[in-house]
């Protein structure tokens, strides 16, 4: 298979490798990242395609169990299944955005994916720069190149169904919700968190209260990063079990351990629902408190349109929206919690679920 000219690449990363991975095995279930760090090959698949796939990480590792990996796995699926090369280059800093993204130009990437809002300006100018190149912008957008595609999430879609679930399930009727940055990408998923909570409050007549999140006043908590596990995450979650919270739905990248050591460390039967990725499969150590999941399925939008683009189809710059509907977005099973849920809630939340997608229930409002 050709690999273009990514050995360029390499000498212009420098610290920030480009790494062009062989195909492995087509997993089970989906991949997780397993290490970049080095560039080698392993043996190609039986059939491949000449097709080289892309991404440059936001600040943080392809392990970092949140956006990156996701869009790593992604990759790594369409490796495995489809037969493409991969490249990668990891960010250190935001520094390192525009030498990145640049490396990938010099590589002759097919697609390059650009993960997080941290590189919305960095990826515009590449694609700006470079008209003839493709290139894709996770959670960000496009100022008018028809050469990048934004990616996208209703996430106020599932995670009203998760704020459903929190409410029928918490205890003191009191759900907590934080944010890492006040900003739409983010915000989103604790809109749709406190309509799904006030509206399973007003269809069963119980005060529910929601500690973290005004959506009308659009006031709250937020960390201000997304520093994973970082003590400031622990402390509003302390604050929000403090005020009566019992259910914990952190969006703010990776919170989890710092959740579950403000949970564990007040003594009470509390849980968190997790974010972006299925957290009790990818994240075990934590599934014992672990609610359900409002995943923001990445890995599925970066393997179909690599898979789109080695079927023959024309890349657009059209924005993809994941949804319920498309399966871009959803809840996590229940695993453990599965028998403390009842199948009345089960079954309205499939009635919820359905009447988001046909568009009778609105995900920002409160419905009853």
């Amino acid at each position: 298979m050709n690999l273009k000219n990514a050995s360029a690449a390499f000498a212009l990363l420098g610290a920030s490798a480009l790494v062009l991975s062989g195909c492995a095995a087509a997993p089970e279930a989906e991949p997780t990242a397993s290490s970049t760090a080095t560039a080698t090959e392993s043996e190609a698949p039986a059939e491949t395609v000449d097709f080289l796939a892309c991404a440059v990480s936001d600040e943080g590792s392809w392990n970092d169990k949140s956006f990156n990996e996701s869009v790593m796995d992604g990759l790594m699926l369409a490796e495995s299944q489809l037969g493409v090369q991969i490249g990668d280059a990891e960010s250190n800093s935001s520094e390192d955005f525009e030498p990145n993204l640049q490396a990938m130009v010099d590589a002759n990437c097919d697609i390059t994916f650009a993960v997080g809002f941290n590189l919305v300006d960095s990826v515009n100018a590449a694609a700006e720069a470079n008209p003839d190149v493709h290139f894709v912008t996770i959670d960000g957008w496009s100022n008018g190149a028809t050469n990048l595609k934004p990616v996208g999430y209703n996430m106020a879609e599932s995670s009203f169904l998760a704020g459903y679930v929190s409410a029928a399930h918490s205890a003191s009727k009191v759900v907590g919700t934080y944010g890492g940055i006040q900003i739409p990408a983010v915000t989103d998923f604790m809109d749709g968190f406190y309509y799904g909570a006030m509206s399973w409050g007003e269809e069963n007549g119980v005060a529910v209260t929601v500690v973290g999140w005004d959506p009308v006043a659009m006031t709250g908590d937020f960390m201000g990063d997304f520093t994973p596990n970082s003590g400031v995450s622990k402390s509003i979650a302390a604050a929000q079990i403090e005020a009566g919270a019992d259910v914990i739905f952190p969006v703010a990248g990776f919170q989890f351990g710092a959740v579950s050591e403000a949970i564990k460390e007040a003594g009470i039967d509390g849980a968190m629902v997790g974010v972006d990725k299925d957290i009790a499969l990818t994240s075990p150590e934590y599934a014992d408190i672990v609610l359900t999941s409002a995943e923001k399925r990445m890995t599925a939008a970066v393997y179909d349109i690599i898979a789109d683009l080695v079927a023959g189809a024309e890349f657009t710059g059209d924005y993809y929206i994941g949804t319920l509907a498309n399966g871009g977005t959803g809840l996590s099973p229940f695993y453990g919690f599965d028998a403390a849920i009842d199948d009345a809630t089960k079954a309205r939340l499939a009635e919820l679920e359905n009447g988001i997608i046909a568009g009778e229930i609105d995900p920002k409002a409160v419905n009853y």
